[in-house]
């Protein structure tokens, strides 16, 4: 389970530590968005231990930390468009939306603590990867919530606007159900060109 140790070893809460966390490089339609999350203060215990990486939570448990953790936290929400995507591809657009959540928070940290394996270049503070670390940073695993409720919610919505693809269910990602959508409906303005499954249906149909 994630804890508070990293950012304690960071200098918290004298210092300002954000957690860094993006979703969304996999799929093939839809914004890449990343999510900073800077815990004031150490959370309630209660609190600390429903938080935990998004991924092996349930959609339900996610939608209901994501008002508790805004209570207790400075939030910052950015994203990569699909055309940035496309045009500087999905690892740099994924280095983008990182430092616009950065910028998106109220007041500039003095670290940031980014799962992965890779800083972004050009942030605004202080920078240390920490791979796997939805499952060791508490600021970390809270951006992977926020992150995923908001991208999610960002799919359901384009869902209504091109319905058949099934992105209130799969979020962009390339299912089966995806899949066949493209080869029934067609690529729509949302989809990554540049991902294989799409350019490929592009080159036989342009």
């Amino acid at each position: 389970m994630p804890d508070w140790s990293l950012e304690i070893e960071c200098g918290a809460p004298r210092r300002s530590v954000a957690g860094l966390d993006e979703v969304g490089r996999g799929p093939l339609a839809g914004p890449v968005l990343a999510a900073a999350v800077v815990l004031t203060r150490p959370l309630d215990p209660d609190l600390a231990s429903l938080i935990d990486d998004s991924k092996v939570l349930t959609a339900q448990r996610r939608e209901a930390l994501v008002p508790r953790i805004r209570a207790v936290a400075q939030v910052g929400v950015g994203w990569a468009s699909v055309e940035e995507i496309d045009r500087i591809n999905i690892l740099q657009a994924s280095m983008l939306a990182m430092r616009r959540a950065l910028d998106a928070l109220p007041e500039r940290p003095d670290m940031a603590l980014v799962d992965g394996n890779r800083v972004p270049d050009g942030l605004p503070c202080d920078g240390r990867a920490v791979v796997g670390g939805d499952a060791l940073s508490l600021s970390i695993a809270a951006a992977s919530i926020l992150a995923k409720v908001v991208r999610d919610h960002e799919m359901l919505r384009l869902s209504t606007l091109h319905p058949g693809y099934g992105w209130e269910r799969n979020a962009g990602y390339g299912t089966p159900e995806h899949i066949a959508a493209l080869d029934r409906i067609g690529v729509c303005a949302h989809h990554r060109r540049s991902f294989a499954p799409v350019f490929q249906r592009l080159a036989i149909t342009g």
